[in-house]
């Protein structure tokens, strides 16, 4: 009997066929989310609720007793049921914090292992997960692309073996992995937790060994902040040091004492909040309007051109500044200490170099003779549009939005360090560089020049991966003029 012939058959035709590789990935891929369901879920809540949600009830009460009140009440009531799920790599399973006897040995840590071998360890345990998760999805196009598609080989093939082969844009792939796991795990790999010491330090306590009363005590944590504070050198807590109550920090501590690498870690979470929802709405406005200057051409994309050249006359650092402070006394910007503010702010004006990035694809796309024939068989414009233009134009968008998170981070940083934009509590690494600035020559140079690189390097990591995305797409211009990438994708 000749064999069945599933090449045109609908994918789940195919899984049925042969379903073992699709079982085998599958079930891997769904152990590995299960190991810490709990960080991922509480990360992908925090945004609506500890965001969003909270800021909201408490600005403005009446909303609970409004019809947002119903969605409002759902979001808090999963933020709360997530907090409760399992978390293999919890700080909880592998403490770092204890204390030091006098005979060496450690208390509280995991399995007696020193606060820095502890901390060592839970991080590259995230790390490592964080990696073969992205190994896994891998292998997932792999056992696709050879089991279950329906060509044997496709232009999206050649595409991802160009980004793979480029050194430059891997280098910014791993950069901006590392950065948004640092954000994703931030309440993991920090040595200690945002909430006991950034935001409510006097409301945690720690326990220590006393040498002058030899037995254990106990302090604030705030207490604790304020006798290790970094000041120059008359006082510093460098990288890798540990504080008189036997805390590490492995990026040394701030002027107030608390530590840099919980600080910065939870700062990736604010610069990747700003930058996601500033590409968000940046993104579809520029894709909205490409496609319908595509389409309608003459006075509509005369009109966007207009539009979109005086957005750019604005001068856009006084127009930002402005804005966050006419925004400064408002409701809104209770939402994450500001950085909502900024990031409608960017999206706001982010868009007009997205939009003339695409504009010429999406006017290139429509004059193809599938577009003609969609419109000849009485296809509704929205529906061409979405079906038969966007699809091409969706690459060139993800260069320039790459480019453009780099730009909104420097732009937040900057008018962090200028006071503005993201405010206190919250950490933001632009007011970290501010904070040190006084000790950038004493031993306590480390509170500016880390969060500085830090900032550096994933600025450079965010436009590297849009390189190699743009030379993956179009072999052509690989080693040519940067200058039209530099004017259309430096977002802010």
């Amino acid at each position: 009997m000749a064999a069945t012939d599933y090449s045109d058959a609908p994918l789940s035709e195919r899984i049925k066929a042969n379903p073992r590789p699709a079982a085998l990935w599958t079930g891997v891929f769904a152990a590995l989310i299960a190991l810490e369901l709990g960080a991922l879920a509480g990360f992908v809540m925090a945004m609506p609720y500890d965001v969003i949600t909270e800021p909201l009830l408490g600005a403005l009460p009446s909303l609970i007793s409004g019809p947002l009140g119903g969605v409002l009440g759902a979001i808090a009531d999963a933020g709360a049921a997530v907090n409760g799920l399992p978390t293999l790599l919890d700080r909880s399973l592998i403490p770092n914090q204890g204390y030091q006897m006098p005979d060496g040995s450690w208390e509280s840590t995991f399995l007696g292992l020193s606060a820095a071998y502890a901390w060592a360890l839970r991080l590259v345990f995230v790390y490592a997960y964080a990696f073969l998760v992205l190994y896994w999805v891998w292998r997932g196009y792999l056992v696709f692309r050879e089991h279950y598609r329906y060509a044997s080989w496709t232009p999206t093939d050649d595409m991802i073996d160009r980004l793979r082969g480029h050194s430059w844009g891997t280098f910014g792939l791993v950069i901006v992995f590392v950065f948004i796991i640092m954000a994703i795990f931030a309440p993991t790999i920090s040595p200690t937790t945002a909430n006991a010491n950034i935001e409510n330090p006097y409301s945690h306590q720690i326990e220590y060994y006393d040498e002058a009363s030899g037995s254990v005590q106990t302090v604030t944590a705030g207490a604790a902040n304020i006798a290790s504070k970094s000041q120059g050198d008359r006082q510093n807590f460098g990288i890798g040091s540990y504080d008189r109550y036997d805390r590490f920090h492995p990026f040394g501590t701030l002027v107030s004492g608390k530590d840099l690498f919980t600080f910065m870690a939870y700062g990736a979470r604010v610069s990747l909040f700003i930058g996601l929802v500033a590409i968000g709405i940046a993104g579809s406005i520029a894709v909205s309007l490409a496609l319908m200057s595509a389409y309608y051409k003459g006075v509509f994309d005369l009109a966007t051109v207009l539009v979109s050249d005086s957005f750019q006359a604005m001068p856009q650092l006084l127009v930002l500044i402005m804005l966050s402070v006419v925004l400064g006394d408002t409701w809104i910007s209770e939402i994450y200490s500001g950085a909502f503010v900024l990031a409608l702010i960017f999206g706001a004006w982010g868009w007009t170099g997205l939009w003339r990035a695409v504009r010429g694809p999406a006017f290139q796309t429509v004059e193809n003779e599938w577009v003609d024939a969609a419109e000849s068989f009485g296809e509704r414009a929205d529906v061409m549009m979405r079906k038969h233009v966007a699809p091409y134009i969706l690459g060139y968008l993800l260069i320039y939005a790459s480019m453009s998170m780099g730009g909104y981070m420097i732009a937040t940083a900057g008018l962090g360090y200028i006071g503005i934009g993201v405010q206190p509590p919250t950490p933001e690494w632009g007011r970290a560089v501010a904070d040190g600035q006084n000790y950038i020559i004493s031993a306590s140079w480390h509170i500016s020049v880390l969060p500085g690189l830090a900032i550096t390097t994933v600025v450079v990591g965010f436009n590297a991966l849009g390189d190699g995305i743009r030379d993956a797409i179009d072999p052509q211009s690989e080693g040519g003029s940067t200058d039209e990438v530099a004017a259309t994708g430096g977002g802010a």
